[in-house]
């Protein structure tokens, strides 16, 4: 990953979980340690090599841990660090802006 200054404090949250599914990911993973077809699951519409891409992307922030068992099968966990908890909270109030203006943004009209 390539290192970047930031302009400001919601630049560097917006490049930490931007996009379409972390914040998605984030919010799953805050129900306690997951495997990876759990997560899936739990996230409509996401395919698995998008899947995949996020959760790479947010260990490598290190706002998940990923834990791997040495067992057969395989088995391996996701789990929120306490530097991912720390972001899902500050998500929170922005999930509940949302479910009040949920209506209002789904009325709105797009191409």
């Amino acid at each position: 990953m390539k290192k970047r200054t930031y302009t400001c404090g919601l630049d560097a949250a917006i490049d930490v979980v931007g996009g379409k599914w972390k914040a998605l990911i984030l919010w799953e993973l805050d129900q306690g340690p997951r495997r990876f077809a759990e997560v899936r699951r739990g996230i409509s519409g996401i395919s698995e090599k998008m899947l995949i891409q996020q959760l790479r992307e947010m260990e490598a922030y290190g706002l998940v841990h990923r834990e791997v068992y040495r067992q057969v099968p395989p088995k391996v966990e996701y789990s929120l660090t306490d530097f991912g908890r720390s972001l899902n909270e500050a998500l929170m109030p922005l999930g509940e802006w949302g479910e009040r203006n949920m209506a209002t943004i789904e009325a709105i009209p797009r191409d």
